[in-house]
């Protein structure tokens, strides 16, 4: 596959605030590619530099064959662009919403075509601003696909939604992958990550600190489960036990690190017992990308 987004370097500070230190990635045509980071990773400096909204101090981004430093002009016409805050005209119908965004173009999708893509076919003759904050988050995707472009940027599209908008909002991304369009991603939710991206670049304080597929980042933690749960009292000692071969602890919360599950287990409890510790709020769970972030960087992504 050949790349459709190269990135050399790329640099970006506001003041003494760098917020782009440097990164550089590629991303295949027809890849669904994700930067996942907490609030103030770089992510939206990042996105908003690629889709020539934004200068760079350094560096060489090239998007769709077109430099974003000096064609910016042809380079919005191959891509489509989803904000973190989309303003709409709430006395429009969903339908008029896409009439009128589509007239911007010399060429754009049916508004029919749009609706069914992010299922709101039944919306489409509802004002705007009767619409749910799913339905909305939907309508910003159509109205980043309305040019039909080669490339589509999502900027944490699903903040603020509520479990089962958020998964409804999975599915329309996850189906544009069918249609063969590029989709560039920045989330902070580790789980929409792995659900929707073929890679991903773990990034924080301006860095990428890790690119690769979800499912091997995950591998490169090696086969552990972790065992969570909150420990009143000094926890140094839970990280000595038996098959504990990693431990964290934030705000309370122990994260232990075992291939030795039954055998770390049967020693936490009796720890916490010989100690006259209490542990609570107890699970055993696979490792997943929240673990790779929190090995790279110390701390959990907060929302």
């Amino acid at each position: 596959m050949t790349d459709i987004v190269s990135v050399q370097d790329l640099q970006k500070s506001y003041g003494d605030l760098r917020a782009v230190d440097g990164i550089s990635f590629s991303v295949a045509d027809g890849e669904i590619f994700g930067l996942v980071g907490p609030n103030g990773a770089g992510k939206t400096t990042t996105w908003e530099i690629l889709e020539g909204l934004r200068h760079a101090d350094g560096g060489q981004v090239r998007v769709a064959g077109f430099d974003v430093r000096k064609e910016r002009r042809k380079l919005r016409t191959v891509i489509g662009v989803q904000l973190q805050a989309t303003a709409l005209f709430e006395r429009l119908t969903v339908r008029e919403t896409l009439e009128v965004f589509g007239g911007m173009y010399p060429s754009h999708l049916p508004a029919e075509r749009l609706l069914e893509l992010v299922n709101l076919g039944e919306k489409a003759d509802e004002w705007t601003e009767k619409l749910s904050g799913g339905q909305k988050q939907r309508l910003a995707v159509a109205l980043a696909l309305v040019n039909d472009p080669s490339i589509v940027f999502l900027d944490e599209p699903t903040t603020g939604l509520d479990p089962q908008a958020r998964r409804s909002l999975w599915d329309v991304i996850a189906d544009l992958r069918k249609t063969g369009k590029t989709v560039m991603l920045t989330t902070h939710y580790m789980e929409e990550a792995e659900r929707l991206c073929d890679r991903v670049g773990v990034m924080d304080h301006g860095k990428i600190l890790a690119l690769d597929a979800p499912s091997q980042l995950v591998r490169d933690l090696g086969q552990r489960d972790a065992v969570e749960f909150a420990a009143k009292g000094d926890p140094a000692d839970f990280g000595r036990l038996v098959g504990v071969e990693e431990m964290n602890v934030e705000d309370g919360l122990v994260t232990l690190y075992t291939r030795q599950l039954e055998a770390t287990l049967a020693a936490v409890f009796e720890l916490a017992r010989s100690h006259g510790m209490s542990v609570e709020d107890f699970r055993v769970r696979n490792a997943s990308l929240e673990d790779v972030f929190l090995q790279l960087t110390g701390r959990r992504i907060r929302e």
